[in-house]
């Protein structure tokens, strides 16, 4: 499955101009051939626009996610996109999945919060592993400094993800984890990792761009620079079906000697 990765940070504080950028995406993209469009953390509304966060707040299946919606439908393919989630007074940072037909397919919360500033801003989610059917591939959804946990990622795996599309706002000085972290991930889950970042400075972040798509041997089918930019990669799987009979790290684990880790 062709997936296409749109490392940008939009315009922070508009969702309408977001909304624009996304659509260009999805039509380029879906020119070129992916079946799959996805877009960093909080890419509707920004992610450094403090109570702005609340204010663009909206629920899962709100007028955004009509829009994106309509977007998906129209160039013919799936959309991932981050978003502050709105449920009664509660704000989350969300990821949701929408298909080439329009149906709502996953909605995530981030249950790992980053920093004080999304503390202050958010509840974290409860929902560790949350996965779509989407062109014969099991897709999960993860935000971020949720991959960084090797637990959360090891969940995926043996809950039969075969493509983690994690929406992120990576910042300086940590491009460590987009550049070794993410295929170390792919590698030792058997799975593809799609990690898409936003870029440039925004507030007090500097974020660094260098989205990728990794491969369940560790290779990064694709890495995007530090400037916005449309990224393919492909997910195969017969390649991935290979590649788990070839490294059986999940047949060989020892459960019983974990126990004490939790």
């Amino acid at each position: 499955m062709r997936t296409a990765l749109l490392q940008s940070s939009g315009r922070p504080g508009s969702v309408a101009e977001n909304l624009q950028v996304l659509d260009e995406a999805a039509g380029r993209a879906a020119a070129a051939g992916a079946a799959l469009l996805a877009a960093p953390e909080m890419f509707l509304t920004g992610y450094a626009i403090g109570d702005g966060i609340g204010r663009l707040a909206e629920p899962a299946d709100g007028d955004s996610a009509d829009a994106i919606a309509e977007t998906a439908t129209r160039h013919g393919i799936a959309i991932a996109y981050g978003y502050p989630e709105r449920d009664g007074e509660t704000v989350y940072n969300s990821a949701q999945l929408v298909s080439a037909d329009g149906s709502r397919l996953a909605n995530y919360r981030k249950t790992h919060l980053f920093g004080c500033f999304e503390r202050e801003h958010f509840t974290p989610g409860e929902g560790p592993v949350v996965q779509a059917e989407l062109n014969g591939l099991t897709v999960g959804l993860m935000i971020c400094y949720d991959v960084e946990f090797p637990e959360n990622v090891r969940a995926h795996a043996l809950a039969g993800t075969d493509l983690l599309v994690v929406p992120t706002a990576q910042m300086h000085p940590f491009q460590f984890v987009a550049e070794s972290m993410i295929p170390v991930r792919a590698f030792e889950n058997q799975m593809y990792v799609a990690y898409v970042n936003r870029v440039g400075q925004e507030g007090e972040f500097e974020f660094i761009g260098l989205s990728t798509l990794a491969g369940p041997d560790g290779v990064a089918r694709t890495r995007a620079g530090r400037a916005e930019q449309l990224v393919l990669a492909d997910a195969d799987p017969a390649f991935l079906a290979a590649s788990r009979e070839a490294n059986p790290y999940l047949k060989d684990r020892r459960p019983a000697l974990y126990g004490p880790l939790v």
